[in-house]
């Protein structure tokens, strides 16, 4: 069996990058119209004590 199949890719950002900046920052209207673009959804868990 290909080993290469069997392994999960995880996904990664190039070395130097940092996430939060370029992850936040909205693409050009020029990478709109080619299609260059990636919609991103951020998550927040907020806790709330029940107890209160």
């Amino acid at each position: 069996m290909d080993r290469r199949r069997t392994q999960k890719a995880e996904p990664v950002l190039a070395p130097g990058m940092d996430d939060g900046q370029e992850l936040e920052r909205s693409a050009a209207p020029e990478e709109i119209e080619r299609g260059e673009y990636t919609k991103v959804v951020k998550l927040s868990y907020d806790e709330v004590d029940a107890a209160e």
